[in-house]
């Protein structure tokens, strides 16, 4: 089955509005012969005459009122697309999709998007939870635009990864426990802990840390939800190893938070495709830099 062009609409609806080929030919900066082929053309397809002549002027016919006022919507669907296509070339509006961790969804995101509404209101971040080698696959495939993932990564064909932020670890521990003003794994070992479940690179990097004392403590429980964590922390359930960001507010008052040693440091990174960056996702990527840490 053919399709109805939009010229050809076009031309129907300049008829029946100026009530003459000659006038919409002018209007279009078509040919007469063109804006009558078109007509000839619409009427092949829908096998039924479209306009007629009355008192020297051209008006459409039963069936020519039905597509006309069918044929005015399209045409007005057809112009806002390209207009909602145009702002989004322009980095005025548009979607953008973004993939990170729970930890850093919700310590670090909220302020980024704070700005970016300030700044591009009409741009929505669409943002999935997923660990940092989901979110890999998922720029790989096209499904996502930009991902925050924990370092070091290995490299991947067609996606640019950059350090983003460094925060140190710090640890969490209820405010009501006797505790050291430096945290050694010898010590933190011998007590009760909450700790990211084995799928995160946190636990990676606090398993790392026990070892250098040749420690390999069992946590009471495994989460990987940070705020959670702390919740525990701050009922007295046992102690954690978290990030903390500088930025982000201090724990809950039943919460201590005290340093480490040996220094242990989570690293972030921003994940995106290589090549042009649309200007919505560029928009995004420039907020998120504005929060990156050395």
């Amino acid at each position: 089955m053919r399709e109805i062009s939009l010229d050809r609409l076009r031309t129907l609806v300049a008829i029946a509005d100026l009530g003459s080929f000659a006038e919409a030919a002018r209007a279009l900066h078509l040919a007469p012969p063109t804006v009558s082929l078109h007509i000839a053309d619409l009427e092949s397809r829908v096998g039924g005459k479209l306009l007629s002549r009355t008192r020297g002027r051209v008006q459409p016919s039963a069936i020519g009122e039905t597509l006309v006022a069918r044929a005015r919507r399209l045409l007005a669907d057809a112009e806002q697309a390209l207009e909602d296509v145009e702002r989004q070339v322009l980095g005025l509006a548009g979607r953008v999709r973004l993939g990170a961790s729970t930890g850093a969804i919700a310590q670090l995101l909220p302020q980024a998007l704070e700005t970016l509404g300030q700044r591009h209101p009409a741009i929505d971040v669409q943002v999935a939870v997923l660990t940092s080698q989901e979110t890999l696959g998922r720029l790989v495939e096209g499904s996502l635009d930009i991902g925050l993932v924990a370092l070091p990564q290995t490299p991947v064909k067609q996606l640019r990864i950059e350090p983003w932020r460094r925060d140190p670890v710090m640890a969490f521990l209820p405010a009501r426990w006797e505790c050291p003003d430096i945290v050694t794994p010898g010590w933190l070992a011998a007590q009760r802990l909450i700790l990211n479940d084995n799928t995160t690179r946190l636990s990676r990097l606090t398993s790392d840390w026990f070892a250098s004392e040749g420690l390999l403590p069992v946590p009471r429980i495994q989460l990987n939800y940070n705020d959670a964590i702390k919740s525990l922390v701050a009922a007295g359930y046992g102690a954690t190893l978290l990030p903390h960001e500088a930025s982000t507010p201090l724990p809950d008052t039943r919460i201590v938070m005290r340093p480490l040693q040996p220094l242990l440091w989570r690293q972030l990174g921003i994940a995106h495709r290589g090549g042009d960056v649309e200007r919505p996702t560029q928009h995004v990527l420039d907020v998120l830099w504005g929060l990156s840490v050395d």
